[in-house]
């Protein structure tokens, strides 16, 4: 059966190491829009009996999910076997309760949107809270892709004398595991409140960082606030500047440029959102991983129909 691979524009780099892994052919999507605004998706005609594998970046997700539905749709018109997503950065994961009188809960509403689009989706480290797994979310089957692996290996690649620090007891978790696979030691800022607003950041051990370079490491990066007043405390510290490390470089506004500023030696992350500065860590070989599974798991029930 063979398989195509359709890419939004800017994550077409990915996607090229993605069908290669995946033996599919890529097959980029033509999207333009009219001057008022309207979208007009086009595809490869040739998709018959095909496993189509879309891979969009959702960076900006109001302005691409619509045309991502025209895309499955259009791509089930053609005669696609099966849709499935790749969508390594996954928006809408934090907004999971009301929390203020009369919020939509955007978590659910979301899932919902994209499950009835696509039959299957693989994400990377989505940022769940109170729904601790995607299958609370989602009813189609799903992939958690762990940047874990990765992001250790360029550790252990590149600051071997590396100490990793989380920047909240959040943290704690995936940044143990990060550092145990790199074999590097680590640790979370602990919060400090000395008033009803004010809240200081202190490194529990900070004689234990000295003689190493401390990475800071956080999963999501938006606003760049959290990070910046990490890289401050390690400054103040005396320790040597720090490397940022990132799953998902959303980097609001100027974000990437206020982290230099504020005194990164460099900021490094995934590849799930493109950034022609600081993608240095490459998801294709586990994204294919996933993607390889739910291919599978699909072609028994498909072919038994």
């Amino acid at each position: 059966m063979s398989r195509v691979l359709i890419p939004f524009p800017d994550l077409q780099p990915l996607a090229v190491e993605l069908g290669a892994r995946l033996q599919a052919r890529v097959a980029p999507v033509g999207w333009r829009r009219f001057p008022d605004g309207e979208s007009l998706v086009t595809l490869d005609a040739q998709l018959e009996g095909a496993d189509v594998v879309l891979v969009a970046g959702l960076r900006h997700a109001d302005s691409v999910a619509l045309a991502l539905r025209l895309v499955a749709e259009t791509a089930r018109e053609l005669g696609a076997r099966s849709v499935g997503l790749v969508a390594p950065y996954l928006p809408y994961m934090r907004q999971d309760t009301r929390f203020h009188p009369g919020e939509a809960i955007s978590a659910p509403i979301f899932a919902r949107f994209l499950e009835q689009s696509v039959d299957w989706l693989v994400t990377v480290d989505p940022h769940l809270h109170r729904n601790p797994r995607l299958d609370g979310l989602f009813s189609i089957p799903t992939r958690h892709v762990a940047a874990a692996p990765a992001m250790a290996a360029w550790v252990q690649a590149n600051v071997p004398d590396a100490i990793l620090i989380g920047p909240d007891s959040e943290s704690a978790q995936w940044v143990g595991d990060i550092a145990d696979r790199a074999q590097v030691p680590f640790q979370v800022l602990a919060k400090i409140r000395e008033g009803d607003r004010a809240v200081q950041v202190s490194l529990p051990d900070p004689i234990a960082a000295r003689g190493r370079t401390p990475v800071v490491v956080d999963d999501i990066v938006s606003s760049g606030h959290t990070m910046i007043e990490t890289l401050k405390h390690l400054s103040a510290l005396g320790l040597p500047a720090a490397t940022c490390l990132v799953t998902h470089a959303v980097f609001s506004e100027d974000a990437y440029e206020r982290l230099l500023a504020a005194g990164a030696q460099r900021v490094v992350s995934t590849d799930t959102i493109a950034h022609p500065a600081c993608n240095a860590i490459a998801m294709a070989p586990l994204l294919a991983v996933a993607c390889e599974a739910l291919l599978a798991e699909r072609t028994p029930s498909l072919a038994a129909l």
